[in-house]
């Protein structure tokens, strides 16, 4: 099977050298796309701006904005058999950027934003059989945003993400499955929660195959 995994923030700039990000460390979605490859999956990684090593034997394609990452994963979905989207991809984006560094002056500036290309429901349109599992990185109502976003964006899974996984090498998550209620919280290092994630990748191929 081949599987696509993302990771890691983007960075939207708004002069050459300011941007708006986020402090995804990318660590899970390196983690899972280990975990693929150690089970003998194709696995291809589009991965966002990290400081994390290379994972030997996965194709990693490192890309900058929201955009980029938008035309990677559009591009390799089309012989993937599965999708894992960990990236947290920032939903806005500055509507214009520079050509140059914008100087400091002593008055407020206003930033006008506009929406990002929205990359999960995009494949959500297009996947047909094929596996498709969100991460949703939720503050408040957790459950019914989570079940939401499954819904609206055509997932077969989606793992509920909570603030202090992010960075860290441990992780909580719950995992909603379109065909089944939430399971109980699973927690445990990165490596072992890529496990348990690599395994419903299996499972839900093997339904559909």
């Amino acid at each position: 099977m081949r599987i696509l995994v993302t990771a890691g923030p983007t960075r939207e700039h708004f002069d050459t050298v300011r941007f708006i990000s986020n402090p995804s460390s990318g660590k899970m979605g390196y983690a899972i796309a280990a975990e693929a490859f150690r089970r003998g999956h194709d696995t291809v990684l589009v991965s966002g701006p990290v400081e994390l090593p290379h994972t030997e034997g996965v194709e990693v394609i490192r890309v900058v904005s929201s955009q980029d990452m938008f035309e990677a994963c559009v591009s390799a979905f089309d012989d993937c058999h599965a999708a894992v989207m960990t990236a947290a991809v920032c939903d806005y984006r500055p509507a214009t950027r520079l050509d140059h560094k914008l100087k400091k002056e002593a008055r407020p500036l206003s930033l006008s934003l506009e929406p990002t290309k929205d990359i999960l429901a995009h494949l959500g349109t297009i996947k047909g059989d094929r596996v498709l599992i969100g991460f949703a990185m939720e503050d408040y109502d957790h459950h019914a945003n989570a079940e939401a976003k499954l819904r609206r964006k055509c997932c077969d899974a989606v793992v509920l993400n909570g603030l202090g996984n992010v960075g860290s090498d441990w992780a909580e998550v719950e995992i909603l499955r379109a065909d089944t209620d939430w399971s109980p919280p699973v927690s445990g290092s990165k490596t072992q929660i890529a496990d348990v994630v690599v395994n419903l990748v299996e499972a839900l191929a093997g339904r559909k195959g």
